[in-house]
């Protein structure tokens, strides 16, 4: 045992096959180690070891490989429970531009019980437990981090102080493969760039099953209520046999059929997420995640983005794939800009409160693409990993000023338990022909005053806006298969909207600022065109 106890910067070569570099000073003193090509083994203890110090600089020389590895158990040698490869008691700050390997079979990478900071550096850590931990905080301006942990690759927790355990990265680039959560804090996440490839848990294939197996069988949700818009009956393309996939199906009868639920037994509820039960998420944070730039690549086996709180996006590229949710906050979701990709959920967008004003957001999911508050319906039951902390909850919000959506939903497109607000923006949304879906699903009210918004879907449980400032065009079309062009012109024969639906639809939802109630519009579908007067 290397045992420094007074304050100055120390130049360290060589190699230790099984000892230890304990920093013992006087607590206001301030320690260097300066690491030139060091390899350090402690069979049963921490390589490194802080034991008392005001702060501590851990430096890699430039073109230097060092390496700091544990033998694969931890014996303790005073009263601190001393748990990783690198274990400090107070400020741990890394800079440099060498590189440090770090192996930990039996426990962390790095470990301070105060705050950890890197400002540059080239980190390869392979552990049991968490791969960076951090009490205070973790702070990282710079580096580049390949972290392969048991448990969570970035964790900042303190039980004691709620704003404290926070993770802020300034930039950087991270691999990080963690079975638990990639990034966690027990207070807030802030990203303001940086480059992130994350695997969560195993990824998205082997999250558990997430079919809704309410929507294709017909759970109802109050029943009986068609296609309700506004205005009176529902307008029909008549069936020509070629506008239809089903040829000779009589849309009517299509709605008839599907107009009428059944409510059989309610489906037993899970526990909510259970302590024993590994949380495996991308980037977690009790209070609050903030992104406002980088590049994301994230394969999750829970929700690639969550928050106990509140979540906000104001840019960033994202490209998702989540066995769960892609974004999902207990209270609010703000997305002001970015570009997000979500190609596998099981629900896009999830909060009590989802707030988009920019940005470009393409999203597939297993069940709702946008959801507020949960519902009665398996959203509320969260998913495949539990239920929502707003289950049941009807004074969900979702407002959408500005940006671009494309939504590709298995269930609903927009799902507000509670009230949808449309301002602005572009909008399009292709819902599946089948089951219990729609393209809009509200319980209070739905108003748009803005924007542009293409939708299909089914039209057994359909409904519209409620109020609009704007013209609004609603129509049952009949069976129609997925591809088949839909277009909405003028008077004077001017396209307005138009789409190409990826899936088989029944139902078409049209509004934009250039459609004027009262006035009449031609709607195509395939070869069937009808003439239409906007609401």
């Amino acid at each position: 045992m290397i045992t420094v106890t007074a304050e100055g910067t120390y130049l360290i070569s060589g190699e230790l096959t099984n000892g230890m570099i304990i920093i013992d000073t006087e607590k206001e003193s301030k320690v260097r180690l300066i690491l030139n090509g060091v390899s350090i083994t402690s069979e049963t203890s921490a390589p490194i070891y802080v034991r008392q110090a005001d702060k501590v600089f851990i430096t890699t020389v430039n073109g230097t490989e060092n390496v700091l590895a544990n033998g694969g158990s931890f014996t303790a040698i005073d009263d601190n429970n001393i748990d990783a490869a690198v274990f400090s008691k107070d400020d741990l700050t890394f800079n440099g531009s060498g590189t440090l390997k770090i192996s930990s079979p039996a426990g962390h990478g790095i470990v301070s019980k105060d705050s950890l900071t890197f400002t540059g550096g080239i980190y390869d850590i392979t552990c049991s437990s968490h791969a960076l931990s951090g009490k205070d905080d973790i702070s990282i301006a710079d580096g580049e981090f390949t972290l392969t942990s048991g448990k969570d690759g970035i964790h900042g927790e303190n039980t004691e102080e709620e704003t404290s355990g926070f993770v802020y990265i300034q930039n950087g680039s991270f691999s990080i493969t963690a079975e638990g959560d990639a990034i966690s804090s027990s207070s807030s996440v802030s990203i303001e760039d940086g480059d992130f490839r994350i695997i969560s848990g195993g990824g998205s294939e082997i999250a558990a099953s997430h079919s809704s197996g309410f929507q294709n069988g017909g759970m109802g949700r109050g029943g009986g209520r068609g296609f309700a818009k506004k205005g009176g009956s529902v307008p029909e393309i008549p069936d020509d046999g070629a506008a239809s996939g089903v040829p000779g199906e009589d849309p009517s009868a299509m709605e008839t059929a599907f107009s009428f639920g059944f409510d059989p037994a309610q489906p037993e509820i899970p526990d909510a997420d259970s302590s024993e039960t590994a949380s495996t998420k991308g980037i977690k944070a009790s209070s609050e995640v903030t992104i406002s730039g980088g590049s994301f690549q994230v394969d999750s086996a829970d929700d690639a983005v969550h928050s106990n709180g509140t979540i906000t996006v104001a840019g960033g590229t994202f490209e998702i794939s989540s066995g769960d949710d892609g974004f999902h906050a207990d209270d609010t979701l703000t997305v002001t800009g970015g570009t997000i990709q979500i190609t596998e959920s099981y629900e896009g967008l999830e909060g009590l409160h989802v707030e988009n004003s920019g940005g470009e957001i393409t999203l597939t999911s297993d069940d709702d693409g946008l959801n507020a508050a949960g519902g009665v319906d398996q959203s509320g039951l969260g998913g495949p990993w539990g239920r929502d902390p707003f289950s049941g909850s009807s004074d969900g919000t979702i407002l959408i000023s500005g940006g671009t959506l494309h939504i590709t939903a298995s269930a609903d497109g927009i799902d507000a338990n509670g009230s949808l607000e449309i301002t602005g923006g572009a909008i399009t949304i292709c819902g599946p022909d089948q089951g219990d879906t729609a393209t809009l699903d509200y319980d209070t009210s739905a108003v748009i005053s803005g924007g542009t918004f293409i939708g299909t879907g089914a039209s057994g449980m359909a409904q519209t806006f409620s109020a609009s400032e704007q013209g609004v065009i609603a129509v049952n079309t009949g069976n129609l298969a997925a591809g088949t062009s839909v277009t909405l012109t003028d008077s004077q024969g001017n396209t307005l909207l138009s789409c190409e639906p990826a899936l088989s639809f029944s139902a078409v939802i049209l509004s934009s600022p250039d459609l004027i109630s009262g006035e009449t519009y031609t709607l195509t579908a395939g070869s069937a065109s009808q003439e239409f007067t906007a609401q």
